[in-house]
């Protein structure tokens, strides 16, 4: 693989956050909440059904659908969010509500999942190899410290207690 190519993608993974130009198909109407497009690794801030910002993001190593403790999948459906926190491995981490009532009656399990920043202690050079493919436990991980204080700020400005995972 040429050289440049990581470069290249560390440089896309950890541009600044976007504003799309329009209000993504990702909010619905009037809502206001935080939706992640596993499909295309991108966290949505949804303000009254528009999207104020967009966030590039890493899953679990194994994919989406999770089902089970130590799966390393993120889980996928609608679930409430706890406070923003500090993290010592992570700089800040939001608690997802995982798993629902409903998915333990069905048998689901784990826990620990969150929205949360890069680890600790990791160079940029190593966080270059981690961006560019999902290396998350099922997690939902911005790029940098300053992702993850943007989207805690956003969360305790607007009140928000929801997220959506979806495909």
């Amino acid at each position: 693989m040429p050289a440049f190519i990581p470069l290249l993608v560390l440089a896309l993974f950890c541009s600044s956050p976007s504003t799309p130009p329009s209000a993504s198909r990702d909010c619905r109407t009037n809502e206001t909440a935080i939706v992640v497009d596993a499909r295309t690794h991108q966290l949505h801030l949804c303000a009254g059904g528009k999207v104020e910002r967009t966030f590039a993001v890493a899953l679990g190593t194994r994919g989406v659908g999770k089902q089970r403790e130590g799966d390393n999948r993120t889980p996928l459906g609608h679930y409430g969010l706890g406070p923003p926190r500090a993290s010592q491995n992570f700089h800040i981490f939001v608690p997802v509500q995982y798993p629902t009532p409903a998915q333990a009656r069905l048998g689901f399990t784990g826990g620990a999942i969150g929205i949360h920043g890069p680890p600790r202690g990791w160079s940029l050079a190593a966080l270059g190899s981690l961006v560019a493919q999902d290396w998350t436990a099922g997690c939902i991980a911005v790029a940098t410290d300053a992702d993850i204080e943007a989207v805690a700020d956003w969360i305790r400005k607007h009140g928000v207690k929801d997220v959506r995972l979806e495909v």
